[in-house]
């Protein structure tokens, strides 16, 4: 492997023989261009599916045990990593400390460049230890270009305590090696503005995130089919989207799914088990927590 300062042999900084006209075409061809380009996105994820796959397995395992997720990242891979955490909660109904995000330089890079902080491996490896990750945690290193000091030093502090660890790129190993556990590569070729990582790296990115935080809480029984089952009852948007979930699989009507919903306390996975067994609030809550959130295998054991 060269040396990480010298980044002009890596995939993500080289030229696009496609755009190298960039500045005269047309808007029309400017969208055509872009839209011809994110076709990678898809042939990338595809060429990875055996290792996202595995992801999800070690994820879902560590967190079935009690631990948690980390994504660690700066610039553009750090703020997807924050924002994938974010939605979390209100999807799912996590404990917000159960996906975590870390970026280089902290929440003011998030609406700010910052991306000087990424130089910095001991700040990688400081984030992690003012964590305390331990070896029930996961630790996913995101780093479009795959240099990141940041992401390296946190890579390396999460696995002398333990942890798991993932690392996503989108250049080949023999550009840019590391010793993880699971090492992900995301390969959608040079970005249509040379170097501009924010472009078809970002998007498959946030693809390859998509698919591995929504499998992983479908592995942990947030999902019932494919609703969102956990989803908190926060504002009138997915105060709707519950009564909706509750009508399409209960064949109630709108008011009594609103009637279930509340004695239920506003939790959909709940209403379901007590609208399909039953079962009072206090039973059904036991029933969830012995079979680990899995609605489904709540409503069997009760057959």
């Amino acid at each position: 492997m060269k040396n990480l300062e010298e980044r002009g042999h890596l995939l993500t900084e080289q030229v696009n023989p496609n755009s190298q006209n960039l500045d005269q075409l047309t808007s029309l061809e400017l969208v055509e261009l872009f839209n011809a380009e994110d076709a990678q996105t898809l042939s990338a994820i595809a060429s990875a599916k055996t290792q996202l796959a595995k992801a999800i397995d070690l994820i879902a395992d560590a967190l079935g045990r009690g631990g948690r997720l980390f994504y660690v990242g700066a610039g553009t891979s750090g703020r997807l990593g924050v924002l994938d955490a974010a939605e979390c909660p209100p999807t799912f109904c996590s404990p917000p400390e159960l996906v975590q995000g870390i970026i280089a330089g902290g929440a003011g890079a998030l609406v700010r460049s910052s991306e000087d902080l990424e130089d910095r491996a001991e700040d990688g490896m400081e984030a992690i230890a003012h964590r305390h990750i331990t070896e029930l945690d996961v630790v996913v290193g995101i780093t479009a270009g795959g240099t990141t000091p940041f992401v390296h030093g946190a890579i390396q502090a999460a696995r002398q305590r333990g942890a798991t660890t993932i690392y996503i790129a989108c250049v080949p190993e023999d550009q840019v090696n590391i010793a993880a556990d699971l090492d992900i590569r995301l390969l959608v070729g040079p970005e249509v503005l040379a170097g501009s990582t924010r472009l078809k790296a970002g998007t498959v990115t946030k693809m390859a995130l998509n698919i591995l935080s929504t499998s992983v809480m479908v592995r942990l029984g947030k999902v019932y089919g494919n609703r969102m089952v956990d989803v908190a009852v926060t504002n009138k948007k997915l105060h709707d989207r519950a009564l909706r979930i509750l009508q399409d699989l209960t064949s109630l009507n709108r008011d009594d799914a609103g009637d279930l919903l509340e004695s239920s306390g506003r939790r959909v996975k709940l209403a379901l088990l007590m609208h399909w067994t039953g079962v009072e609030p206090i039973e059904g809550d036991r029933l969830l927590a012995e079979y680990q959130g899995n609605l489904r295998a709540a409503v069997q054991s009760c057959r």
